[in-house]
C-alpha cells in the first residue's frame, strides 16, 4: 500500500557538529549523507512519495543531486521545517526521520509501518542501561526511555498537533500535547544520532568519503572604466583605471568563484550574485568570494590548489604577482605554495591586445572534506 509519505530533515545549521562542513554533507563514499539516509530508508519501503526539506541556501544545489525526490525549504525550526513538509503530504500516514540518524534499520522502519494503525504516533524507544538522576535524585532508570527517529504518525493528527505556537522536539511530544495516543516499538541501538563532531567514530555506518579529485574552470573578462578604482585578486593597483562591472569588477575573483563553483557542480556566480540584484552594486569582491567559500566548505569539500591564468596586455601583472598571491592566500585560508599566478600578454591581438580589458582564466582543483582525518 502506497499509504506513507516519508520525509527527511536536514535544513539544520549544524552548530553543534562545530565543523566547517556541515554533517548532512559529509561523503559516505560518493553520497552526502542526506542522500545515502535517503536512499536507504526510501528503499525499505514502497513510500508514495520522499520529501527532503533543505535549508534555503543548500536548496538548489541538493536538486542536483536526485530527481527522485520533492526538495521543500525548511524553516527555521525542525518543527516549522515539518510544517512546510507536510503541505505536499497527502497521504494517510507519514513517516519522519532526522538526516543525523545515519543507521536506520529496515526491521525499525517495518515495524513502525505494521503499526500505523495503533495510535496517532508510532515511535522507537530504547531502554536506559545506566543509572539514571533527575535533579540530583537516582530514579527508576526502568521508567526512561530514550525517544528515536523515524517515527510515524497519522497525518492529520500531525497537522492538528502541529498548530500551535508552542516548540516540541518531536512529532510524539506534539501528538501527547494534542490528548492522542502513542504506541511505543523497539528502537534500535545502532541508530545513533549524529550530533557532534566526536558521534562519528561510534556510528557503525559510516563510510570514508572516496578520494576523487574534482576540477572546475573559471573564465571572465571585464572590459576597462576610466577613473575607478583597479582590484585585481583582492588587491588594490595603483592605475587610474578600473574594471567596468556591476561589482567592484574584480575579473580575478570573479574567475575564481566559477571555478569553485564548476569543480563542485554548483552552477556560476551569476545564480548566487545577479546583477540585476542592486545589493550587489559596487559589492567588494572579496565578500562574494567568501561567500563561496563558506558555501563550498559547508556542502563537503576542500581546495586542494588553484591555478590563475591572467591575460592582459595592460596593466602589468608581473610586479604585483606576490602581493595578490598573498591576499588570495588570506582568503582562501590556502598556502601560498598551492596557489599558482601566470601572467601573459594577448600578443596585440582582440580587445585584450588592444589595452581594453582583462581575461582570467582559473583551473580550482578540490576534494571531498576527510571526515576521518578530523
Amino acid at each position: 500500500m502506497e499509504d506513507v509519505t516519508l520525509v527527511i530533515l536536514c535544513a539544520g545549521n549544524s552548530t553543534r557538529f562545530e565543523n566547517s562542513v556541515k554533517k548532512q554533507w559529509i561523503r559516505l563514499e560518493n553520497e552526502p549523507l542526506w542522500l545515502n539516509v535517503t536512499n536507504r530508508v526510501s528503499s525499505f519501503y514502497n513510500f508514495s512519495k520522499t520529501i527532503i526539506v533543505s535549508s534555503k541556501d543548500d536548496l538548489k544545489y541538493m536538486q542536483n543531486f536526485s530527481d527522485d525526490y520533492i526538495f521543500v525549504e525548511g524553516g527555521d525550526t525542525r518543527q516549522n521545517s515539518i510544517k512546510n513538509a507536510l503541505k505536499f503530504v497527502d497521504t494517510p500516514f507519514v513517516m519522519i526521520s532526522d538526516v543525523a540518524r545515519a543507521c536506520i534499520s529496515k526491521d525499525v522502519v517495518n515495524n513502525l509501518i505494521d503499526n500505523r494503525l495503533k495510535a496517532s504516533c508510532i515511535v522507537p524507544i530504547l531502554d536506559v542501561s545506566d543509572t539514571v538522576i533527575y535533579e540530583n535524585t537516582t530514579i527508576n532508570r526502568d521508567s526512561v526511555k530514550l525517544i528515536q527517529t523515524p517515527q510515524l504518525s497519522n497525518t492529520d493528527s500531525l497537522k492538528k498537533a502541529l498548530n500551535t505556537d508552542i516548540e516540541f522536539t518531536d512529532e510524539s511530544s506534539a501528538i501527547k500535547n494534542l490528548g492522542l495516543d502513542v504506541f511505543y516499538i523497539k528502537g534500535d541501538s545502532a541508530s545513533k544520532k549524529l550530533t557532534f563532531v566526536e558521534d562519528i567514530s561510534q556510528i557503525p555506518c559510516l563510510k570514508a568519503p572516496v578520494q576523487t579529485q574534482f576540477i572546475g574552470i573559471g573564465y571572465d573578462i571585464h572590459s576597462f572604466e576610466e577613473n575607478k578604482e583597479m582590484f585585481l585578486g583582492g588587491v588594490k593597483l595603483p592605475y587610474n583605471y578600473g574594471f567596468k562591472a556591476h561589482s567592484d569588477g574584480d575579473v580575478l575573483i570573479h574567475s575564481l568563484i566559477d571555478s569553485l563553483l564548476g569543480a563542485i557542480g554548483a552552477g556560476d556566480i551569476g545564480e548566487f550574485f545577479p546583477d540585476t540584484d542592486d545589493k550587489f552594486k559596487g559589492i567588494d569582491s572579496k565578500i562574494l568570494l567568501k561567500k563561496i567559500i563558506s558555501f563550498v566548505s559547508n556542502v563537503g569539500y576542500e581546495i586542494i590548489n588553484i591555478d590563475i591564468t591572467i591575460i592582459a596586455q595592460k596593466p602589468k601583472i608581473n610586479p604585483h604577482k606576490d602581493y595578490i598571491k598573498t591576499s588570495l592566500s588570506k582568503l582562501l585560508n590556502l598556502p601560498k605554495q598551492f596557489i599558482n599566478i601566470k601572467a601573459s600578454t594577448a600578443e596585440k591581438l582582440g580587445a585584450v591586445g588592444r589595452e581594453e580589458g582583462v581575461v582570467v582564466q582559473t583551473i580550482a582543483n578540490l576534494k571531498y572534506y576527510d571526515w576521518t582525518k578530523r
